[in-house]
């Protein structure tokens, strides 16, 4: 079909935590809770005319009834062309929430998801893919988010609308809850509308609500109606308040949609609600002194931590040594292959202790491996010898704050082993929590050794707000109020408990217990809470009573079902699912089980299950189920790290985003082929000794020939894998008698007898009458050849102390169009297109990475579905693109065999 749209607009109602298509398949993982945002894109792919599919209305309607919110997002659409259309929906979800419901209606017709046990959806998936058809996508989308894409194919003249519903409980952080609306619409939109409705029994204690986008004109479209126990929040711009300027295109309309707001705390025993069978607890006393704590920094100093990262640590640490109270202890423990201490034990925070440590932080150098499980066991030992030597306050809080950005590979260097052995000699004496730093960090180690001692894991995202976070995680946790929180209920009348033990409570946060009473018609019992406070035991009793909301709320018809049961099967699902990380073999089997079981009772997409969606079927093309899985955390690392996202096979979202096609090599070396005409790539790798050269690219009607080495580890790894990269380039014209030398510390380029040399460390260019050179620092040189292709190198730095990996170069081609139909080479052969089909498709050894046949230049060969990584944009991580693998040495697909490639020199024809 042509003139494919992805029409734009970006709404999405998101639910920071107090910490912070055939058929569809949406799934879900769990992630790690640490704020969330959303936001909802039509997309709108370039085109010379961009007015054919019109958004006319988006709205975000957000209800939440004792912070258990649920948000509708609607948008709708109309193909105003004389043919059909596709339209992309795009949303990006808080990684907290589960998605309950996606529809499309077009044009009168309701097409509903419906949620299945993950691994049946994914037979639907498979299938989708063996008949070529595009498959639905839920991917990782920055630090809080997951993003989920669905496309649909409307006939002309057609509307089309999608609505999206989720559900999560607001968690409360330092003191207030937080509701994000992500709004960028890239349009104007004529019935554009943020409406949020708040219901809270407790009483609404303030509310704020502001928006990163508003001027002073847009401020009185901000209507906040507040009472005693609710508030009604909207923001409904007209067309003409959206634009820029009079009778400009262009919309102020983006940015983010704030609204803060906390609940009155009178009872000490907190809030309880009784709904039809099913009750929740919130407890978050006010007013109570902090109880001091013992707290200890251990501190990742290995040569990993080299650089930005050591340095925003140690002004994060400055600063939060600072806010230590003066009836706290602390110690600090740093490490790399060995463990160092600034004193041997704990030690008061006095303000000459804290001078003198925030002296030893300064000081403070980075160099060696990672031995993470002694450094925790030394922090361990000096807590429990304060306690023995009744050094700390009796009545005192403990905990270890793990700050690391790798991977234990010093000392004991198992991840079970470590965490057996934290979790022995931590004994629930202390809490544990876990910062990891960047997208090397073992999060899944860090997440679960976190959860087994009481404690939780925290990513810290590189980049140069890293201080701020690594300050606002100790922030939440720098005040507890309460220890060893234990919520009681009467055994006989409630059941189906969620955790009613907490270690600790710390000021601005609040405990959520959820339960199902035995009598459904039970409208009241006693709760008792007992703790230890910061001079006696702190212990309070309270009678439970229903709240007849009907009474609260008479002019309300209840917003969402009730909410009561919703939030228990919610919370529950969530500690089920961790206890499929922490718990013992029998624990994680029982857990799953009855994860699995809820999820499908409340239509819940969490990570045992999928949401399946029947799309039209079109007269252009058959249309299958759709596939969109909820990432594990594994799989959100990948995608940060790799670039690795949910299997999306013969996915349209790649091929209809890319301008043109760019062959390349990168890695291990890779070999991409991209195949725009028919919507898909290949790609191959290629094994031999370091130090050969191949022949890459050669066109002797150009005259332009481009060969490269290999270069290996510094030493084999442990596994025995010998892992070969491009270190060296040689580049050759010879109609304009330029020669290029790249390697991975200079560039030297050569013409006409003369020579000159540009280093990586520098940004520079080098512009001649044949030849354009650009050097991006540290990342990038591009090569452009006057009237011809342009090169693109890419710089991969390694950390220079990295025991096996160094420095090497990538290499992509742009404009390859422009060489001669005779263009050769491990690339170049490819430059115009290679004609080939994929049949069969069958379970591969990974169940996301499907085996086929491919017939390819009269050969059939056994393919597997995968992914590699484009760097031009994004040096660091990459974009994964999918393609089929071509295996033992690309054979079949390439010409000859990969050793009629090998050249006896950088320069050489042969």
């Amino acid at each position: 079909m042509s003139g494919v749209w992805t029409v734009l607009l970006l709404l999405g109602c998101v639910f920071l935590p107090a910490l912070s298509h055939g058929a569809l398949v949406i799934s879900r993982d769990d992630s790690t809770p640490q704020g969330s945002d959303g936001a909802t894109r039509l997309l709108k792919k370039r085109s010379t005319d961009n007015a054919e599919v019109e958004v006319y209305s988006v709205k975000v309607d957000c209800k939440v009834a004792s912070r258990f919110a649920h948000t509708v997002i609607t948008s709708s659409a109309l193909n105003k062309a004389n043919s059909s259309q596709e339209v992309f929906f795009e949303v990006d979800l808080p990684k907290t929430a589960f998605i309950t419901n996606f529809s499309m209606e077009i044009e009168g017709q309701t097409y509903t998801g419906e949620v299945k046990e993950k691994e049946k959806a994914k037979k639907q998936y498979q299938k989708a893919v063996s008949t070529g058809q595009t498959a639905g996508l839920v991917k990782a989308s920055g630090r809080k988010m997951e993003k989920f894409t669905v496309s649909v194919n409307i006939a002309a003249n057609s509307n089309v609308t999608f609505i999206l519903t989720h559900e999560e409980l607001l968690k409360r952080k330092l003191g207030q809850y937080e509701i994000m609306t992500r709004v960028k619409p890239k349009q104007l939109v004529q019935h554009f509308e943020i409406v949020a409705d708040i219901y809270e029994p407790q009483g609404i204690a303030f509310l704020e609500a502001y928006g990163t986008f508003i001027s002073n004109e847009l401020l009185p479209l901000v209507e906040k109606t507040v009472s005693d126990k609710k508030a009604h929040i909207s923001f409904c711009p007209t067309l003409d308040q959206q634009r820029k300027c009079l009778g400009c295109e262009g919309t102020l309309i983006d940015g983010d949609f704030f609204i803060k707001y906390d609940v009155n705390r009178a009872e000490t025993i907190g809030d309880i609600q009784i709904v039809n069978g099913y009750f929740v607890h919130f407890f978050a006393p006010s007013d109570l002194p902090r109880v001091p704590k013992n707290v200890v920094f251990v501190i990742d100093r290995s040569g990993s931590m080299h650089g930005i990262k050591m340095k925003q640590t140690k002004e994060a640490m400055l600063a939060i040594l600072n806010d230590l109270a003066e009836d706290d202890y602390f110690g600090i423990v740093l490490f790399d292959s060995s463990i160092s201490t600034w004193k041997e034990s704990l030690t008061k925070a006095t303000k000459e202790n804290v001078s003198e440590a925030q002296q030893f932080i300064q000081g403070i150098t980075d160099l060696g491996t990672t031995n993470i499980n002694d450094a925790v066991m030394k922090a361990v030992d000096m807590i429990m010898k304060g306690t023995r030597d009744k050094k700390v306050p009796e009545r005192s809080v403990s905990m270890v704050i793990l700050m690391t950005d790798g991977m234990p590979n010093s000392g004991e260097s198992s991840v079970p082993q470590i965490q057996e052995n934290v979790l022995l000699a931590m004994g629930g004496n202390m809490t544990l929590f876990c910062l990891g730093f960047g997208d090397d960090v073992d999060y899944s180690f860090l997440d679960v050794m976190s959860r087994q001692n009481k404690g939780l894991a925290r990513r810290i995202y590189e980049g140069s707000d890293a201080t701020v976070q690594l300050q606002g995680f100790y922030e939440e946790v720098a005040s507890p109020l309460l220890s060893e929180v234990d919520l009681r209920y009467p055994d006989n009348l409630v059941n189906s408990l969620t955790t009613s033990h907490y270690k600790q409570l710390f000021n601005g946060s609040e405990i959520v217990v959820a339960g199902r009473l035995t009598d459904y018609s039970l409208d009241n019992f006693l709760v008792e809470v007992f703790a230890h406070g910061f001079e006696e035991d702190f212990i309070v009793k309270g009678q439970a009573s229903a709240q007849e909301w009907d009474i609260l709320y008479p002019e309300q018809e209840y917003i969402f079902g009730d909410y009561t049961e919703r939030l228990w099967a919610y919370l529950t699902i969530q500690e089920l699912l961790s206890k499929r990380e922490t718990g013992t073999a029998e624990e994680k089997g029982n857990a799953t089980a009855q994860a699995l079981e809820m999820s499908l009772q409340y239509s819940f997409v969490t990570p045992l299950t999928s949401m399946v969606v029947t799309k039209p079927e079109t007269d252009e093309e058959p249309e299958g189920p759709l596939i969109a899985d909820k990432l594990t955390e594994d799989e959100r690392q990948k995608a940060q790290r790799f670039g690795h996202f949910v299997p999306q096979l013969m996915s349209n979202a790649w091929t209809h985003s890319r301008i043109s096609p760019t062959n390349f090599v990168d890695g291990d070396p890779h070999f991409m082929i991209e195949l725009p005409e028919q919507e898909d790539a290949l790609c191959f790798n290629i094994d031999d000794r370091p130090g050969t050269i191949f022949n890459l690219v050669r066109d002797q009607l150009a005259g332009i020939l481009v060969n490269g080495q290999t270069i290996g580890d510094k030493k084999v790894a442990p596994d025995g894998k010998v892992n070969t990269y491009f270190g060296r380039f040689g580049i050759v014209h010879q109609g304009l008698g330029v020669r290029l030398e790249v390697t991975t510390h200079d560039i030297t380029v050569s013409q006409d007898g003369k020579q000159a040399k540009l280093f990586w460390s520098d940004t520079a260019s080098l512009k001649g009458a044949n030849m354009d050179l650009q050097v991006t620092k540290d990342r990038s040189l591009t090569v452009t050849l006057r009237d011809s292709v342009r090169f693109v190198v890419i710089l991969h730095k390694v950390w220079k102390q990295h025991p096996y990996h160094q420095d090497y170069l990538g290499f992509y081609t742009l404009d390859s169009h422009l060489l001669s139909p005779s263009v050769h080479g491990l690339l170049g052969q490819f430059y115009h297109g290679v004609q080939f089909e994929v049949k069969d498709m069958r379970p591969g050894e990974v169940p996301e990475k499907p085996d086929a046949t491919m017939l390819v230049k009269g050969q059939e060969l056994t393919v597997t579905r995968g992914w590699q990584r484009d760097f031009r944009w994004d040096v660091k991580n990459g974009e994964n693109i999918p393609c089929w693998f071509i295996h033992s040495n690309g054979n079949g697909l390439i010409d000859g065999n990969h050793t009629d490639y090998i050249m006896s020199g950088l320069f050489k024809t042969v």
